[in-house]
Formats: structure tokens, C-alpha cells, sequence
């Protein structure tokens, strides 16, 4: 079956390898989104992957804990740098190539982020995972997730979260919250829900690149979102 999304980048968040834990990295968590990926992989498609670092440390948190907050927000990057080598490891141990790609250099553990590189990696089939966020503080990794997919040519942004698309309220806590299947940038602004962080948002909205929020916690939505099939919600 032919994809609708041929070079996809996939954000997904820290504490979705968190499992049932409270912080940290659940095994089975690693081996579940090695096997959804590993399939996508298999139907040709270019990936590269952002990952969050909150279930191992939160730089917007370190101000309560006296630590400022450019310290903080780097040790949130290295953060990520965790997740990026234990998806790395998990991904090889499935058989799929890889490469670690980091914004702040660590030459032992990762390559240093060079765009035309990046690129020549996913056009030879490797996944490529970008870690260390933008490698400068005040910005998320949704923000590197939208300035990566820019850089790289990515058609689509997969948002991969616990919920199965975007509400006009927390579905989690309120039952009658109504899903869209459908959105455009600028109503999702104008009733502030929050999909990406402000600047994530506007980086993609400018450039005219696609959102797909889903639930990452179903198998084979990644590879049915790739291949066209109408889950989550579309934001364009």
C-alpha cells in the first residue's frame, strides 16, 4: 500500500516512555514503539523522531527547585539525550538502522546535527533521532520538533499522545469534551488549545506544515496515519 507520507517526523513526549511508571524508562514502552516504527519503516518511509525528556528531568521545574532556569532547561536536553540512546539501542535490537543526531556535541555517544547529513540518513532508510532539543534554552522540544520537520522537509508532524486527537476541552477530565477530526491553525488559536507550545505552533502555521495529533498507544496508527487513513486530528 502506498504512502500519503513519505518523510514524517515523529514527536513523541518523555513521559510516553514511562509506562506505568512515574518517572524513568519502562522496557516494554521501548519495545512497543520500536515495533510500531519497525513497521512504518518496512512500507519505505523516511522517519526521523523527536523525543521529550519530562519523565527524566523538566527544565521549566528547576526554578523551584533553585536551579536556574538556562541551567535547567539544559539539563532538560540532556535529559532527551537519555531517551534518544535507550530508543536507539531499542530500535537496533529490532533491526532497524539508526542514528543518534544531537544539538549540543557529545561525539562519543552522538553525531553533531549537520542538515544535509541528517537528510542523506533518511534518504538511506536509517531512522534518524534528533535529541538535545533546539541545543539552546527557552526553547521545548516541540520547538525542535517543528524546526527539524522544517529543516528537513518533512511533510507531515506526528504528534504522538495519550489521547486520540484534539478536544475542545481535556477529554480526560471532562467526558462531553467534542473531538475535531479537522482544525485549522488559526481556530486552534483563537480558542487556545494546546496542541504545541506557541512557538512549535507558529513555526509550522508559517511554513504550512500539517499537525496530525493521535493516540500513539494504539498499534498500527502510525503506519495507517502514513498511508492516508483519516486518525487523530488534522491541523493545517
Amino acid at each position: 500500500m502506498s504512502l500519503k507520507y513519505k518523510r514524517i517526523l515523529l514527536k513523541l513526549s518523555g513521559e510516553s516512555l514511562m509506562g506505568g511508571q512515574k518517572f524513568g524508562i519502562a522496557s516494554e514502552m521501548l519495545s512497543y514503539y520500536a515495533e510500531q516504527i519497525k513497521e512504518l519503516v518496512s512500507h519505505d518511509a523516511q522517519i526521523a523522531i523527536v523525543i521529550g525528556g519530562g519523565n527524566i528531568y523538566r527544565g521549566l521545574s528547576a526554578e523551584s527547585s533553585g536551579i536556574e532556569r538556562v541551567t535547567g532547561d539544559y539539563m532538560g536536553m540532556l535529559a532527551t539525550c537519555i531517551n534518544g540512546m535507550a530508543l536507539q539501542s531499542a530500535l537496533e535490537t529490532a533491526g532497524v538502522y539508526t542514528r543518534l543526531i544531537a544539538a549540543i556535541e557529545m561525539r562519543q555517544i552522538a553525531e553533531p546535527y549537520i542538515r544535509r547529513r541528517a537528510i542523506r540518513h533518511l534518504e538511506k532508510g536509517r531512522v534518524v533521532i534528533f535529541c538535545a532539543g533546539t541545543g539552546s534554552p527557552y526553547f521545548t522540544t516541540d520547538s525542535a520538533a517543528a524546526l527539524r520537520a522544517n529543516e528537513i522537509n518533512a511533510e507531515v508532524i506526528l504528534k504522538g499522545t495519550r489521547v486520540d486527537g484534539i478536544y475542545d476541552s481535556d477529554p480526560e477530565k471532562n467526558p462531553e469534551a467534542v473531538k475535531f477530526d479537522q482544525i485549522s491553525f488559526s481556530k486552534v488559536i483563537s480558542m487556545g488549545l494546546s496542541v504545541m507550545d506557541m512557538t512549535a505552533f507558529t513555526l509550522c502555521q508559517e511554513n504550512n506544515l500539517p499537525i496530525i495529533v493521535f493516540d500513539i498507544n494504539r498499534p498500527g496508527h502510525l503506519t495507517r496515519i502514513a498511508q492516508g487513513e483519516s486518525i487523530g486530528t488534522l491541523v493545517e
